[in-house]
């Protein structure tokens, strides 16, 4: 009898794991404490619950997520409003269909031996950015304060920079791009203090973006099978994204876990982690128009070059919510 009913119990799992649904997720980035929650709703069964087997695709510098999409290898992929808008705006129609991050995380990391103490110290100065789409918030944000980004005495020079903090650290640039959970840290790692240094924030700037939300391509959501699957991933989804927040240690190590390079250390995850909380603490996965507008007000303010040239139409919708949520 006892083995009759392990029988029967076996091919029921087996019977569910026969139908889940597949999703494939794309990262904008490596395994880290910024995608916590996904790597959190797999290891705890949210996605199981749901019926859905979740495949996470790890980002890196070589990785696009907009190209991803655009070649059909990602269901689903999370990535910055800008370069979302940016791509929309280029053909390739993404649509956010929810937005886990409530807040930037975004800034400016300066020395202060470089005499900076207010963006207007900016002109004159090498100033580090990121590219491949995480460039268009700088670029506007120099346009609202009236900077060149061409050079010169009045204007800032330009530093493509990597994904490292090393031009500062070698003080090829007097400012870099650093995000409040990762590369800020790196830099205090690298042994200068927060005395040594002078910080923007983007949303202190008033210029901030929405930031890691997530897209899927436009077309798709016609489809009500489709739609529906992104329903129950949304939702379990963020109830990793609330779990992580509410356990960011067990969180961290759950990334830890299934960080195939070995790249990560406990500590930076464990700090990583509390910091990314501060971004998606507020935000129930539903995007707020208003961050939205927000976020559009401050790309069409580029100036004679902006980043998009018109309000885009159709960017983004709360019918996956609105049904996750309820």
């Amino acid at each position: 009898m006892k083995k009759l009913m392990l029988g029967a119990a076996l091919a029921a799992l087996a019977a569910g794991a026969a139908s889940a649904e597949d999703v494939t997720l794309q990262l904008k980035w490596v395994t880290q404490a910024q995608f916590a929650g996904y790597y959190v709703a797999k290891e705890k069964g949210f996605y199981d619950e749901e019926g859905l087997d979740v495949t996470i695709l790890p980002g890196g510098p070589d990785i696009s997520p907009t190209q991803v999409m655009a070649g059909g290898g990602a269901d689903v992929t999370v990535d910055w409003l800008p370069s979302a808008l940016a791509a929309r705006e280029k053909g390739l129609a993404l649509v956010n269909i929810a937005q886990p991050f409530k807040s930037s995380g975004m800034m400016l990391t300066c020395l202060k031996e470089t005499g900076i103490t207010g963006p207007e110290d900016f002109k004159g100065k090498t100033l580090g950015v990121w590219f491949g789409g995480n460039e268009y918030p700088f670029l506007s944000w120099m346009a609202h304060l009236g900077i060149p980004t061409t050079g010169g005495a009045d204007g800032v020079e330009v530093l493509k920079q990597g994904f490292n903090v090393d031009p500062l650290l070698q003080k090829q640039a007097a400012c870099i791009s650093t995000m409040t959970y990762n590369e800020y840290w790196q830099v205090i790692d690298a042994g200068l203090t927060p005395e040594d240094l002078v910080t923007f924030k983007y949303e202190d700037e008033g210029v901030a973006t929405l930031e890691d939300g997530l897209y899927v391509m436009e077309d798709k959501l016609s489809d009500p099978a489709f739609e529906e699957k992104m329903v129950k991933f949304v939702r379990a989804s963020m109830k990793g994204w609330k779990y992580a927040e509410a356990n960011p240690d067990e969180a961290a190590m759950i990334v830890l876990e299934n960080d195939e390079t070995g790249a990560q250390t406990e500590t930076h995850q464990k700090r990583m982690m509390g910091e990314v909380a501060k971004l998606t603490a507020g935000s129930n996965g539903t995007l707020d128009p208003a961050d939205f507008d927000r976020t559009v007000k401050t790309l069409l303010a580029g100036g004679s070059d902006p980043v998009i040239s018109a309000e885009p139409v159709g960017a983004w919708t709360h019918v996956i919510t609105d049904k996750a949520l309820q």
